[in-house]
C-alpha cells in the first residue's frame, strides 16, 4: 500500500500573511508537502487559480503543497469524503484545486519519509531539485534552492484502527534556510 506524506507547519509566514498563500492546480497526483513552481494563472477567466510546474532548470521561488488532510473515496461519479483517519492515505490527487503556501526562511515544518525522494542516512538538508515535486537529502545545503535544514527527528502519533491504540511514524523538524528568488 502506497503511503503519502504528512506536513505540518509548526511555525511559517503563510499562518499571518495570505501572500504567500495561494489555490494551485496540477494535472498529476501530489502529497503534501511537494515543492513546485507558480508561475502563471490557469486559463479560467475570472479565477485565480495557478497552474503548477516543476522546477526545471531553477529549484528555487518554489511553493508547497498544504492542503487539509480529508481523504475522498470516489465510487463511480460519486465521492465521499473523510472515510479514513489515516492521514497517510491523503494525497491530493490530479486536476484538483488545492492549497499551497510559499515557505519563507525562518519557517518551522515538520515531514514524514514520504515528502523526500532519497532514504536518509545521517544527512542533515533537504533540498529542492530539478524536475520533482519531492525534496532530496544532501550533506550540504544548495545553495541556489530551497533548502531545509533538520533541527529535531521526531515522530507524529497515527492511528492504528484500535480504539486508544497508534503508531509513532518518524518525522523530520525542518527549518527553512533558503529559497532564493529565481533570476
Amino acid at each position: 500500500m502506497t503511503t503519502h506524506s504528512i506536513l505540518i507547519l509548526n511555525k511559517a509566514a503563510a499562518m499571518d500573511v495570505s501572500a504567500y498563500n495561494r489555490p494551485a492546480y496540477y494535472t498529476h497526483d501530489i502529497d503534501n508537502g511537494g515543492v513546485f513552481r507558480l508561475d502563471s494563472l490557469l486559463g479560467t477567466t475570472g479565477c485565480e487559480v495557478w497552474n503548477v510546474t516543476l522546477s526545471n532548470g531553477s529549484a528555487a521561488d518554489l511553493w508547497m503543497a498544504y492542503s487539509p488532510e480529508v481523504n475522498t473515496a470516489s465510487i463511480g461519479t460519486k465521492k465521499f469524503r473523510g472515510l479514513t483517519q489515516d492521514q497517510q492515505d491523503f494525497y491530493i490527487s490530479a486536476c484538483t484545486v488545492f492549497d499551497a503556501f510559499k515557505p519563507q526562511v525562518g519557517d518551522i515544518l515538520t515531514l514524514t519519509a514520504d515528502a523526500f525522494s532519497t532514504t536518509r542516512t545521517t544527512e542533515t538538508y533537504a533540498n529542492s531539485a530539478d524536475n520533482s515535486a519531492d525534496l532530496v537529502w544532501s550533506a550540504t545545503q544548495t545553495g541556489s534552492a530551497l533548502s531545509l535544514k533538520i533541527i529535531d527527528v521526531t515522530t507524529i502519533a497515527k492511528p492504528d484502527g484500535t480504539l486508544g491504540d497508534e503508531q509513532s511514524l518518524t518525522a523530520y523538524k525542518m527549518l527553512v534556510i533558503a529559497n532564493p528568488i529565481a533570476q
